[in-house]
């Protein structure tokens, strides 16, 4: 039964954001960011491409399992789950989404907004399958997860001149936080109370970036890893504003920054050999579709790879964040 299994606290895991979390939503839209094909998990369970961005697991997977729940979450759009299987945890995610519905339009797919109307259909389905209380209860208890935020700058801001000429890169942050504000206090209104925010990454450190900062010698890009750091420090603010104000709301911001610098600037302390570039294909700009089984260049050990592709880190990178973050989650969620 659905209620005996639970280990701790959290009756699902429910996930919103970009291909940091996305379990394979694009599949099944009209866009070109998809994964769902060889050489991509090619280490997941039976060797399968699932749309997950990654050779493996993401990080949802391994904090559900940490909660005693099931060891992957399934995509909402794939059309191989249903609503028995999403009452323990449902992926809304949309690789190439942002919270500005702008940066969903320039690869086609799922904006925030829309995936909330996913969450909301998601919830009338519950009821409807195991009745209004037993829903309500799962609702209130799930951990929420949202992963977003760097499209909004890589794909969005610093590649198209709309938004740079309305935004000083600093207005264009409060402008990404007020999107998430309001989105937030929507998830409240819909009975969310556990919510857990990971902010950007080092976005400077991500293959593509440092492939393309050629003055700099390949380095990370510093300008893009403090503006990730600034959003960050302003992430946190919203989030104790958010706990004050919001009745019954427990949020907490998930400190992905720090883990994954220290690994890209320290990587043999964590068993990496590469991390300047990805595993798939030569490794620098890659992603998706030219991120192709019949590529040469893919290497064959991804355990000594940070990244995957030339944006997304390896499954061995997401176990290590994940472990980082896992243990103050069950502090504050499981009881």
């Amino acid at each position: 039964m659905l209620f005996t299994t639970i280990r701790a606290k959290v009756s699902a895991v429910i996930v919103f954001g970009d291909s940091t979390v996305d379990a394979g939503n694009n599949n099944v839209i009209s866009t070109l960011l998809k994964s769902n094909f060889q050489p991509y998990g090619r280490d997941f369970y039976g060797g399968q491409p699932t749309g997950r961005f990654c050779n493996g697991r993401i990080p949802p997977d391994f904090i559900s399992e940490a909660f005693g729940l099931k060891p992957t979450i399934p995509a909402y759009l794939d059309p191989a789950y249903n609503i028995s299987d999403f009452a323990t945890g449902v992926c809304f995610a949309s690789a190439g989404t942002g919270y500005d519905n702008a940066t969903a339009k320039v690869l086609n797919v799922i904006p925030l907004w829309k995936e909330l109307e996913y969450y909301k259909d998601y919830q009338q389905k519950l009821r409807a399958y195991i009745g209004e209380e037993k829903a309500n209860k799962i609702l209130t208890e799930a951990l929420y997860l949202m992963s977003l935020g760097t499209n909004d700058f890589l794909e969005n801001y610093y590649i198209f001149p709309t938004r740079k000429s309305q935004f000083s890169v600093r207005e264009y942050q409060d402008f990404l936080l007020g999107l998430g504000e309001n989105f937030i206090r929507e998830l409240h209104g819909l009975g969310v109370r556990k919510l857990s925010l990971t902010g950007l990454p080092p976005m400077g450190c991500l293959p593509l970036e440092r492939a393309t900062n050629i003055l700099g010698l390949n380095e990370c890009q510093d300008e893009y890893n403090n503006v990730a750091l600034e959003f960050n420090r302003k992430l946190e603010d919203l989030v104790a504003k958010l706990n004050k104000d919001l009745p019954g709301m427990r949020m907490v911001s998930a400190p992905a920054y720090e883990i994954l610098y220290q690994i890209v600037t320290r990587p043999s302390l964590f068993g990496f050999e590469v991390t300047g570039m990805a595993c798939c294909s030569t490794g620098t700009f890659e992603m998706s579709y030219l991120c192709s089984q019949y590529n040469p260049f893919t290497c064959s050990d991804a355990n000594k790879y940070v990244f995957w592709d030339a944006f997304h880190p390896t499954e061995k990178t997401n176990k290590i964040i994940s472990d980082h973050l896992i243990p103050s989650l069950l502090d504050k969620f499981s009881h």
